[in-house]
């Protein structure tokens, strides 16, 4: 009898033990599954979002400069972290002629500048560098960043409303394309202090508005953004 009583004690022991493993098995088995799943839910989400985004594409006027180590050192820009806005600091000029300073820079050796993109005083965008290239505009950001330059009516440094309306049309495409959200959107103050653009340094409630209405851009035109 003792024999018989100890082979049902293991017997149970294994059924308990077995029991226990597979009860593990399936936890596991439960949250790899649960995790694969949204996972991929996110990445459908990410994949429609972006998609949206890039139909919104605002018109640019693609006038890219000539490669040179002043304003355009065709390096490599292998992920884009952020968005930073300028501003020209030469009122009344316009997209096209701070697209030809940069382009000078080849000749003139002043200094070393450039920006992806210039929105001129009519809204229209110029885009000076490709998207997967560095600027010579945001100081140390230069490598995990696109810029953007805004031409200015005079010496307050405010955007008009062309200006603006195609800077928020830009910005919130740029945000869609690259993954970003409005905190990933920065001024040239926010790298180095410098003064720009200068407006938005000097009135941080206006800096705060354009952040809302990149916000209500972006939930106006059906597109919904995870901040």
């Amino acid at each position: 009898m003792r024999k018989e009583e100890r082979q049902r004690q293991l017997f149970f022991r294994m059924m308990t033990a077995g029991l226990v493993i597979a009860a593990v098995v399936m936890i596991i088995v439960t949250i790899v599954t649960v995790k694969r799943h949204k996972e991929e839910e996110t990445a459908e989400e990410q994949e429609i979002t972006v998609e949206k985004y890039i139909d919104q594409q605002p018109e640019l006027d693609v006038e890219l400069l000539t490669i040179n180590e002043y304003s355009r050192p065709a390096m490599a820009l292998e992920q884009v972290n952020g968005i930073v806005i300028h501003y020209t600091a030469n009122p009344g000029t316009t997209a096209i002629q701070n697209r030809s300073y940069f382009e000078n820079l080849a000749e003139t050796h002043e200094t070393k500048a450039s920006s992806h993109f210039v929105i001129g005083l009519e809204g229209e965008i110029v885009q000076c560098i490709p998207c997967n290239e560095i600027a010579y505009a945001s100081n140390d950001r230069n490598f995990d960043t696109i810029s953007i330059e805004c031409c200015i009516e005079d010496e307050t440094g405010k955007f008009n409303g062309n200006t603006y309306n195609s800077l928020i049309k830009l910005t919130t495409w740029l945000m869609g394309r690259y993954d970003l959200s409005s905190e990933d959107v920065i001024r040239h103050y926010d790298v180095t202090g410098k003064n720009c653009p200068k407006y938005y340094v000097e009135h941080e409630e206006a800096w705060d508005t354009f952040k809302d209405d990149l916000l209500n851009y972006i939930e106006e035109n059906g597109i919904e953004k995870e901040e």
